[in-house]
């Protein structure tokens, strides 16, 4: 199934007394591209969600924002180090004794000085913390995807009906192209007839600078090729894996064979034709950067 590279979802949970979000915002990249942005005491949660989402999204520039928040006090301890306060109200008395500065010392202000007072949280089972956060950007996930794939149908559809008209304005070409060979030849055979009179005109001459024209304008080989480009287009449209980069591929052939065509057409109707093609060609070139 198409999707595009742009995508968005966000999940939020009640587990064990944390509230746990994860949301999910992506844009155009030429490869994956990852990025998480998680509490910092739980960094180790960067490479566990790169891993994670990799198996589900091949391209796009992935931002993935993680919020851990604790409904309930984690169990902490508060630490006092009495051999540094005592130390530090040594300190100051001796300074203001020194300097005979007159002042109260309590306990408030050697609280203040750092070290004395330490919390001290237990270690988070990382397993667990993992898991639950899993449980819950699984569900982000599942939603950013979908809403890839919503938009990817919509682009498959852009895309295809723009082939569609590449290939009515083909078929103009292919019909078009012998009638300016008739039109040449007989051109030809008027010219020749207002210089030459009465005196015969040399058919077997004619037949062949007509013969060289044609073969000089024959645009049936890259017609031919232009539609299987498009046949394979199609195909890559129903394809299960990622075919961005292989679009960009096929588009680029598409756009030398209409290159081709408008480098060999005498025919201003023709040339228009081409002008349209490239056009075509050129809004689906910018509708696939955005699929994966």
């Amino acid at each position: 199934m198409i999707k595009s590279m742009t995508g968005y979802g966000r999940a939020e949970s009640i587990i064990d007394g944390m509230c746990i979000s994860v949301e999910y915002k992506s844009v155009n990249h030429r490869y994956f591209e990852f990025n998480a942005k998680v509490p910092r005491i739980y960094g180790f949660l960067e490479e566990k969600l790169k891993a994670f989402t990799n198996a589900a999204v091949s391209r796009g520039k992935v931002d993935c924002f993680v919020s851990i928040d604790h409904l309930d006090d984690p169990q902490t301890e508060i630490l006092v180090n009495h051999s540094l306060a005592q130390g530090y109200l040594k300190a100051v008395r001796e300074i203001a004794d020194r300097l005979g500065i007159d002042g109260e010392i309590n306990a408030a202000l050697i609280s203040r000085y750092p070290d004395v007072i330490t919390l001290h949280k237990e270690a988070d089972d990382e397993e667990k913390i993992w898991n639950d956060v899993k449980a819950v950007a699984e569900t982000a996930l599942e939603s950013f995807v979908e809403m890839r794939k919503t938009e990817g149908e919509r682009l498959k559809a852009d895309v295809l009906s723009r082939a569609e008209l590449i290939l009515d304005y083909v078929g103009f070409v292919e019909e078009r192209s012998p009638e300016t060979v008739r039109e040449y030849n007989r051109k030809l055979i008027e010219r020749m007839q207002e210089l030459l009179g009465e005196t015969p005109v040399d058919e077997a001459r004619l037949l062949n600078e007509a013969a060289v024209y044609a073969d000089k304008i024959a645009v049936a080989e890259e017609t031919v090729r232009l539609r299987s480009h498009i046949d394979q287009l199609r195909e890559f449209m129903e394809a299960k894996e990622a075919i961005g980069r292989k679009l960009d591929f096929l588009v680029q052939e598409i756009n030398r064979e209409a290159n081709t065509i408008g480098s060999k057409a005498q025919d201003v109707e023709i040339a228009k034709r081409v002008i349209a093609i490239k056009a075509e060609v050129e809004k689906i070139r910018e509708q696939i950067q955005n699929i994966e």
